[in-house]
């Protein structure tokens, strides 16, 4: 089980349409048979950021999701609504065991 957790801070003139395009990322995503989860998340304080939150079974899964079309129509749509670029911490599973997800 592996865990990404993607920071992102977007123009203020690109939330809205930020939030869309991830939103309808994370609805495809979520589809694939090797995420278990794809949750965004946004800043309380700050509406300019986000965190996705990715939790593949396997890392073959990670290699599968960048290269469906809704992902790269994604990182297509979002890279000029980018302030600065986006960066990612991955994590491996502790609890609650990763065999019994």
């Amino acid at each position: 089980m592996l865990v990404v957790h993607v920071h992102v801070r977007v123009k203020p003139e690109s939330v809205a349409g930020f939030r869309q395009a991830t939103i309808e990322n994370a609805r495809c995503s979520v589809q694939e048979p090797g995420i278990t989860r794809f949750d965004v998340i946004e800043q309380q304080d700050d509406a300019t950021r986000f965190v996705l939150i990715e939790v593949y079974r396997t890392l073959e899964a990670v290699a599968a999701h960048k290269e469906t079309a809704h992902y790269a129509k994604w990182r297509d749509a979002v890279a000029p609504m980018m302030a600065e670029p986006r960066h990612s911490v991955k994590y491996n599973a502790a609890f609650p065991d990763p065999e019994g997800w």
